[in-house]
Order: structure tokens, then C-alpha cells, then sequence
């Protein structure tokens, strides 16, 4: 059986949280309640069975986030690859292709993204399509915005201004070997990024994307008051 592999996005150089908490390096080392916000990604999907680690790093920071991931997992199986430019989710994703053995499925986390409940629980990895995360929320407009029909995604759209429903994608996917091939045929969006949209488009147009609901809270902590906020809630 191929291995299901666990890929973390934490390249990002988290803007919105630079100085916050004298933090002046990466949001991934940004300290919640006493631990980085990496070592808080790692325990929430190690808590939920997942292993195979590979953690998409950026020049500037890989050395810092090397040095404290294997400081606190020395035991679990976690692998490095590196973002050089900074060119979206989607493009992020396919630096993790070298890393990853022929035909095997993985996750994909953004690594600031944080859940109540495990969405994974109800899934069977083996016989499970690729997956979108969903939820419904009240400013669909910041995220990428899902539009169902007849219980199936017809369509995506990142960051649209006039949202055609209130349900988003959150930051957790589950995808097959095809996304590699899928990334090399999408476009630099307007903002010159891969996005991640535009890989869950080329699932749609296939047929081939599942959702899956997620119940509880979700947190995308990319901002010093979201932080807060789930340093409140664990």
C-alpha cells in the first residue's frame, strides 16, 4: 500500500504578525501559550494519526524552524523542503513532489490553520477521493469560496468580492499523486500566485473533489487577534 504523507505549508512570512510579541522571523515560531505555533501544528495532527511529515520551509527562515521542529519531534518521521519565492499555496505544494513516492496520496495543512474537532475521524483514507474541507462562515470574501449544486462543488473562487455562498475551503486538503501534474497546468493568478483554488478548479473540472463538513471551530491564526483568540481556546 503507498504511504500517506502529511505535507505543512510554513513558508509564509506571516506579515500580519511580524513584531507582534517582538516576534521579528516567521510566524511558524511565533510563541502560543508558551510553544511555537509549528510545535502546535505538529501535536494537533499527530493527535490525529497522522505522520509522514513534510514541512515546506522559505530561505530565510529553514534553519530556525529545522532547529526547533527537531528539538521537540526528534522521534517522528519529518522531512524539509524548501519554497525559494514566494508563489502561493498551490506552488508551495509542488516543491513537496520530490519528497513524495509515486501514487501516494497526502494532506496538505496551511500551517496556521487550527481545528476543534479532528475532520478526519469520519474518513476512510483509502477509498476517499481528494477533499475539500468546508465551512460555513460570515466573511466568505477573505477565503477561497466554494459553490455547491446536487450536493457536489461546481465551482471555487479565491477571495471573491460578491461570494456566491458562505461556504469556504478551509486551509486542509486531501489529495492524490495527480495534484503534482494538476499544479503544472494552472496559472499565476492576478496576484502572481499559484493558488490553491486553482488546483481544487482542476479537481472539479475532472469530477474528482470531494468535501468533507468540519464541525467545531476553525481558526486561520495569520493575525495577532486570531492568535489570541486560539491561545484562548486551547
Amino acid at each position: 500500500m503507498s504511504k500517506i504523507y502529511t505535507v505543512i505549508a510554513a513558508g509564509g512570512l506571516g506579515k500580519r504578525l511580524q513584531n507582534f510579541r517582538e516576534n521579528d522571523t516567521t510566524k511558524m515560531l511565533l510563541q502560543i501559550n508558551g510553544e511555537s505555533m509549528i510545535t502546535h501544528q505538529l501535536n494537533q495532527l499527530l493527535s490525529w494519526g497522522l505522520d509522514n511529515f513534510i514541512i515546506i520551509t522559505n530561505p530565510n527562515y529553514d534553519f530556525l524552524i529545522k532547529d526547533e521542529v527537531n528539538k521537540n519531534f526528534q522521534n517522528e518521521n519529518i522531512q524539509f523542503v524548501m519554497q525559494e519565492k514566494q508563489l502561493g499555496v498551490a506552488h508551495a505544494l509542488l516543491q513537496a513532489e520530490v519528497k513524495i513516492e509515486e501514487g501516494s496520496n497526502l494532506f496538505y495543512i496551511l500551517g496556521d490553520n487550527f481545528f476543534e474537532n479532528n475532520p478526519l475521524k469520519d474518513m476512510n483514507y483509502l477509498t476517499s477521493n481528494p477533499t475539500a474541507f468546508l465551512m460555513e462562515i460570515d466573511n466568505p470574501e477573505e477565503f477561497g469560496v466554494v459553490e455547491l449544486k446536487n450536493q457536489s462543488i461546481v465551482s471555487v473562487e479565491e477571495k471573491p468580492k460578491n461570494p456566491k455562498s458562505n461556504l469556504i475551503a478551509v486551509g486542509l486538503y486531501y489529495f492524490d499523486s495527480n495534484c503534482f501534474e494538476y499544479i503544472k497546468l494552472i496559472k499565476q493568478s492576478s496576484r502572481g500566485e499559484y493558488e490553491i483554488t486553482s488546483l481544487l478548479e482542476q479537481y472539479i473540472k475532472n469530477n474528482q473533489l470531494s468535501y468533507l463538513m468540519v464541525n467545531g471551530w476553525w481558526i486561520d491564526a495569520g493575525t495577532p487577534e486570531a492568535v489570541k483568540l486560539y491561545e484562548s481556546l486551547v
